[in-house]
């Protein structure tokens, strides 16, 4: 097999992780290659059209911010821009205040970003090989280490040798191929009368986006009609035959972790993105259909067709019934069905939920004491540390991890610890622990962390 390239550090993924692994490695001095199967760096939160914009955390994170703005690709929309948004049932994450509530909700051109990020690597020297698919690992003699990855693009099938790799995937793909140890994704399910004992991952979704939308228009109706959630419109276009089966589902009766979040699509979901006419909107994967995207093909080519159908069809349904969407256009669909929940590593620590509820601390802490906001713990704040250990899988050695692939409990890492800001965080975490150890000589696990980076 031809060897592409050689490089100090190999870094798989160029999400939010994999992107700060690869700069922060690269900035140090070391030689990196990242691989990336779309056209463009950020993930979800530019290929999958997220684009979701937050205060500077530090580091790479903060000069990501600065950067986007510079370029003005950063919209913020407020209760100024967009009156009648807070408590609104139809918002995606400011459903939850009182009517009138000041309100600043950030977000990026997800396509301007990407470009941005993709100089960025260029500028650092990172050798950024697009449209190139990871296929599996090449193991060193004693199947403790990963001596080269194997791709795919239009070069054909070829290797990549490194030193030491790093883990960008958000699903613990190389993780998985070089035979580390891993949980599948899902975990304890909820009670009640929708309760069937099936073992389900938490579903994933498609992002798509819409523009020409006055939502005036549409906060007017939920009034007059009192529709607040559309449930009269939906109904006469169900009558009609205009919505498909399994577009709108009814929400989740019986408690537990997921609640009525993440079943599928009760209702119109969507946030201002880009522009006040311009909203991003969620199309989940049906909860019931308990969908193994990251693992499984089939799983993954029938989320795809179905949600590209159930977009197309809620598109229609718009522009036919609600008002303020007459004149909306479909403008862009991501170009993957997001995984919230996928593999997790075992790794040398597992962090898990009674970790930050008792608000444990480490002697190789990443970052100082943070605090977060646990949503499946009543919203209760919880103050913590995150050790050096879980961003080293087991039984690999020259393996980092990052992102939503760290070692993590499957509760932990979906509610607060898989979002942008950390996902930046902890892969120029593991950008420097691979730099560091590249410069010493040494394997990341014997790379000695004595003091927050953070």
């Amino acid at each position: 097999m031809p060897v592409a390239a050689k490089a100090d550090v190999v870094v798989v993924g160029g999400g939010p992780g994999g992107f700060a692994a690869a700069l922060q490695a690269a900035r140090m001095g070391a030689s990196v290659v990242l691989v990336e199967k779309f056209d463009m760096p950020g993930g979800v939160h530019t290929s999958g059209l997220q684009g979701a914009a937050n205060e500077g955390v530090g580091g790479i994170h903060t000069e990501l911010m600065a950067r986007f703005e510079a370029a003005g690709y950063i919209y913020i929309a407020t209760e100024e821009t967009l009156p009648e948004w807070t408590g609104n049932p139809l918002s995606h994450y400011e459903k939850m205040k009182k009517p009138g509530d000041r309100f600043s909700r950030s977000s990026f051109n997800p396509e301007g970003a990407g470009s941005i990020m993709s100089a960025m690597l260029a500028e650092a020297g990172v050798e950024a090989m697009f449209g190139t698919a990871f296929l599996d690992v090449a193991l060193n003699e004693y199947g403790d280490g990963i001596d080269a990855i194997i791709v795919a693009n239009a070069s054909g099938i070829q290797a990549i040798q490194g030193r030491i790799f790093i883990d960008g995937t958000g699903t613990s793909e190389l993780v998985a191929r070089a035979g580390a140890p891993f949980v599948r994704g899902g975990g304890p399910q909820p009670s009640g009368a929708d309760w069937d004992g099936r073992h389900r991952p938490i579903p994933g979704g498609l992002l798509w986006t819409m523009s020409g939308v006055d939502f005036t228009k549409t906060a007017a109706h939920q009034k007059t009609a009192k529709d607040p959630t559309l449930a009269k419109l939906i109904a006469e276009a169900d009558a009609a035959g205009d919505i498909p089966q399994g577009l709108y589902r009814p929400r989740m009766t019986g408690k537990g972790v997921y609640g009525e979040h993440y079943i599928g699509h009760p209702t119109l979901d969507m946030s201002p993105i880009e522009a006040p006419d311009s909203f991003i909107l969620w199309q989940n994967v049906p909860y019931e259909w308990a969908l193994h995207m990251d693992d499984d093909a089939r799983d993954e080519a029938r989320a795809k067709s179905a949600l590209r159908g159930f977009i197309d069809a809620e598109a229609q349904f718009l522009r036919k019934y609600v008002p303020g969407f007459e004149n909306a256009y479909l403008t862009n669909v991501g170009r993957y069905v997001g995984t919230r929940d996928g593999r997790h590593p075992l790794g040398e620590y597992i962090f898990s939920i009674d970790d930050a509820q008792q608000g444990r601390s480490f002697d190789d802490a990443v970052t100082s004491p943070m605090t977060k906001t646990f949503f499946w713990d009543g919203f209760k704040r919880h103050t913590f540390q995150v050790p050096y250990r879980c961003f080293l899988p087991k039984k690999i050695d020259n393996l980092l991890l990052t992102g939503a692939s760290l070692s993590f409990s499957y509760e932990t890492i979906f509610m607060v610890m898989r979002n942008f800001p950390w996902c930046t965080q902890t892969g120029e975490i593991a950008g420097f622990a691979a730099a560091r150890s590249v410069e010493q000589g040494i394997g990341p696990k014997e790379l000695q962390w004595d003091q927050p980076y953070f």
